[in-house]
């Protein structure tokens, strides 16, 4: 991460002389329902907030990677699961106003263990297999905590027809 100091003119002309950015590489997450239907996630601490959180599995895009490519890599890796099949969601910004990337969210199916986690020093993480209506439930009671996982779940059981608004 870095911090870039900009002078912001505002559309209306008015003028910001210093403005910060927070510039972040993309980000990439993944709902991934295995060949038995089961939804891939994970659970990890989370220092900033000091608590273990049940998340999608995902993580930092490296330069010269393809969204699709990273969300592959980074789910083999944390997981050692891979899938056939890999649709893009779409991309949402965590925070439009001071940060500069974008979060890159995908549904993947057919998912199989091929393999072992092979995770970073910084990384415990815990693989857990849950059913569709285990995670719909932990989305109702406001469970998963990190934001742009919580969209990515909404966006693929949309996607699959689990979830609507009325």
């Amino acid at each position: 991460m870095t911090v870039r100091k900009d002078r912001c003119e505002m559309p209306n002309g008015h003028i910001i002389p210093t403005f910060y950015v927070n510039e972040y590489p993309d980000w990439v997450n993944v709902f991934g329902l295995t060949k038995e239907g089961k939804v891939l996630m994970v659970k990890q601490y989370r220092h900033g907030i000091e608590e273990i959180c049940i998340e999608l599995p995902g993580g930092v895009a490296e330069e010269g990677e393809s969204p699709e490519e990273a969300v592959r890599r980074e789910t083999a890796e944390e997981t050692g699961y891979r899938f056939n099949e890999f649709i893009y969601l779409g991309k949402i910004c965590a925070n439009p106003s001071t940060t500069n990337n974008w979060m890159h969210m995908f549904l993947a199916t057919g998912g199989e263990k091929t393999g072992e986690q092979e995770l970073d020093d910084s990384e415990e993480l815990e693989v857990k297999l849950l059913s569709v209506e285990e995670v719909l439930l932990l989305l109702q009671q406001n469970k998963i905590a990190q934001s742009l996982h919580a969209n990515c779940v909404m966006y693929a059981l949309m996607h699959l027809g689990r979830l609507s608004f009325q």
